[in-house]
C-alpha cells in the first residue's frame, strides 16, 4: 500500500526541527529540539487538508484530556499546544519510543513482561475512566515507551467523554481490536468495549498477531469483522502461556458485553493473579486518588481546569514518579529545632568540659555546666528506649492485628446459579466485605478471578459440568474458601 509523504514541518518559536518522526491519517509527528529548557521533543501537527471546525475542536480535546490526565505515570505527558503561523494545530508531546509496536510482531515477548507493561497501561485506562473519558483507540501502536522503559499510553485523538460517547460516531477506529458492537455502530464506545480493546491489545502483545488474525489466510478488514462478531479468538499456540492467561483474555473478549468484566481494573486484578501464578512479583496498580487527578471533564472548555489543588505544595512534581508528602511540615520543623537545640547544648556541655580542665580558676564554670552535658545525655539514653519500646509495641500490634484479620475475614454461602443456554451466572450474597475487600474465584479448580461484584458470568459447551468456589482476598490474606457451587451445561 502507497503512504503519502509527511508534510513540511512548521517553523515553531523556540524550536529547531530536526526530522519526521511518522505519520498518520489526521497528523504528522516530527522531531524538534526545544531551545528552553533544551530537551528533545515529539511534536504531532495536523494536516492542513483536514483541518476543520470538527477536527480543531477534536485536537483541542486530545491536547486538553492528555494535559489533564498526563501526570498519571503511564500516559503520555503533554507539555504544550498551540497553532502554528501557518494555522496547523500542533501538539508538543514527550519523546517517547514506539518500538513496542515493532518488537511484538518481530520477537516473543516474555509474558511476565507483558503482564508488566500490561497492568500499568490498564491502571492508565482505568484512571481516565474514572475522569469520565473513554479512549476509544486501544491498541498496541499506541502504548509508548519513555526513554527508561516505562510503557505510556498515548493518541487520546479520537477520546470521549462517558457522557459524550453515545452521540459521537466511532471515527478512525481500528478494527482488529474493536469490540463487535463498536464495529456493528451499536455504540461508538463504553467501558466495556474499552475492557475488549484492552483484552485484545494485551493478546496481541503476547501472541504476536492481533486475536482474530489468521496467519497464512486471508486477513482483510472484512475477513477481521467477520471472525470478530463470532467472537471466538485463535488460541494464543505459546507453551509459555499459562491456561489461566488464556482465559482471562477470553473472557476480556466475550462477545456479550455483560460477559466481559466490569471494568479494566477488574481484569487488571486478574493479571496480578496470573503474576503470583507465574511466581513473579506483583505489577503495583497505578490509579490515581487524588481529587484534583479524578476531576469530571464535562465538556470541551472545562477539560483544561484542574479542580480540588489547595496550595502550591500540591501541585505535581516534574518527576514522572510523585512521592508522597511528609504528613506534618510543623512535626517535621519541630524535629529539626529539637535537634539543633540538643546541637547546642551539647557544644556547651563540651565546652564547659574543656574549660574545666584549663585551670582551677574555671572550675566553678564548668562545675554548673557539666550537669547539662550529662542531662542531655541521659534524655538521649531515655530517648532511645522509648524508641525501642514504641517499635516493640508496634510489632506486637502488627502481628495481633494480622492474627485478628485473617480470622475475621468473611466466608461467602448460598452461591446460586442461573444457566441460559450457553452462559452461566453464578450470585450470592455479600457476606460484609469491606471497602478495599474483593472476591477472589476458582472455576472448575483452574481460572483465577479477582473482581468486586457479588456475582461471575461465565460460558461453556454443551455438557460441560461448570464448579466455581469463592474467597474473600482482605489486604493480601485470603480468607476460607465457600462450598463449591456446579451447574451442568445442557447438551
Amino acid at each position: 500500500m502507497a503512504r503519502r509523504l509527511p508534510s513540511q514541518p512548521p517553523i515553531l518559536p523556540g524550536f529547531s526541527y530536526i526530522h519526521v518522526l511518522g505519520s498518520g491519517g489526521f497528523a504528522d509527528v516530527f522531531l524538534y529540539e526545544q531551545n528552553m529548557p533544551r530537551r528533545q521533543v515529539a511534536v504531532k501537527v495536523m494536516l492542513a487538508e483536514v483541518v476543520n471546525d470538527q477536527v480543531r475542536q477534536m485536537f483541542q480535546a486530545e491536547a486538553n484530556l492528555m494535559a489533564q490526565l498526563s501526570a498519571h505515570p503511564s500516559i503520555l505527558t503533554v507539555y504544550q499546544a498551540s497553532v502554528s503561523s501557518d494555522g496547523r494545530p500542533y501538539l508538543v508531546m514527550e519523546l517517547c519510543s514506539s518500538s513496542l509496536s515493532q518488537r511484538y510482531r518481530a520477537e516473543r515477548l516474555p509474558v511476565a513482561e507483558v503482564l508488566r507493561i500490561a497492568i500499568k497501561i490498564g491502571s492508565a485506562i482505568e484512571t481516565a475512566h474514572m475522569a469520565g473519558v473513554l479512549h476509544r483507540d486501544i491498541k498496541p501502536s499506541n502504548i509508548l515507551l519513555t526513554a527508561y522503559g516505562h510503557p505510556v499510553l498515548s493518541d487520546f485523538g479520537i477520546a470521549a467523554t462517558l457522557s459524550e460517547s453515545d452521540s459521537q460516531q466511532a471515527v478512525g477506529m481500528s478494527i482488529p481490536w474493536s469490540a463487535p458492537e463498536v464495529l456493528m455502530d451499536e455504540t461508538a464506545g463504553t467501558i466495556e468495549s474499552e475492557v475488549w480493546a484492552f483484552a485484545a491489545t494485551v493478546y496481541s502483545l503476547i501472541a504476536g498477531r492481533s486475536p482474530f488474525e489468521v496467519p497464512g489466510e486471508s486477513n482483510t478488514s472484512v475477513d477481521l469483522i467477520s471472525r470478530i462478531n463470532r467472537a471466538k479468538a485463535q488460541p494464543i499456540g505459546r507453551t509459555d502461556v499459562p491456561s489461566s492467561l488464556e482465559r482471562a483474555l477470553a473472557r476480556g473478549m466475550s462477545k456479550a458485553p455483560k460477559n466481559r468484566p466490569a471494568s479494566v481494573i477488574e481484569l487488571v486484578r486478574e493479571l496480578q493473579s496470573i503474576e503470583t501464578e507465574l511466581g513473579v512479583a506483583q505489577t503495583p496498580v497505578e490509579v490515581a486518588v487524588d481529587d484534583w487527578a479524578l476531576a469530571t471533564v464535562a465538556d470541551l472548555e472545562d477539560r483544561t481546569r484542574v479542580r480540588g489543588v489547595a496550595n502550591a505544595a500540591s501541585s505535581v512534581s516534574p518527576n514522572r514518579r510523585r512521592r508522597r508528602a511528609p504528613q506534618s511540615s510543623a512535626n517535621y520543623e519541630a524535629v529539626g529545632t529539637l535537634m539543633k537545640n540538643s546541637d547546642h547544648r551539647a557544644t556547651d556541655g563540651q565546652r564547659s568540659v574543656g574549660n574545666r580542665s584549663a585551670g582551677p580558676g574555671h572550675r566553678s564554670f564548668g562545675a554548673t555546666k557539666a550537669p547539662d552535658g550529662k542531662r542531655m545525655q541521659t534524655l538521649a539514653w531515655i530517648l532511645v528506649a522509648c524508641a525501642a519500646l514504641v517499635i516493640a509495641l508496634g510489632a506486637t500490634a502488627t502481628f495481633v492485628l494480622i492474627k485478628s484479620t485473617s480470622n475475621d475475614i468473611p466466608v461467602v454461602s448460598d452461591i446460586a446459579a442461573n444457566v441460559d443456554g450457553d452462559n452461566v451466572r453464578f450470585s450470592w450474597q455479600n457476606p460484609g466485605l469491606e471497602e478495599s475487600d474483593a472476591y477472589q474465584i476458582a472455576l472448575d479448580g483452574g481460572e483465577v478471578s479477582v473482581q468486586s461484584t457479588p456475582e461471575f458470568l461465565t460460558d461453556g459447551d454443551p455438557g460441560d459440568h461448570v464448579c466455581i468456589s469463592v474467597r474473600v482476598s482482605r489486604d493480601g490474606t485470603l480468607g476460607d474458601s465457600s462450598n463449591p457451587k456446579c451447574v451442568d451445561i445442557a447438551g
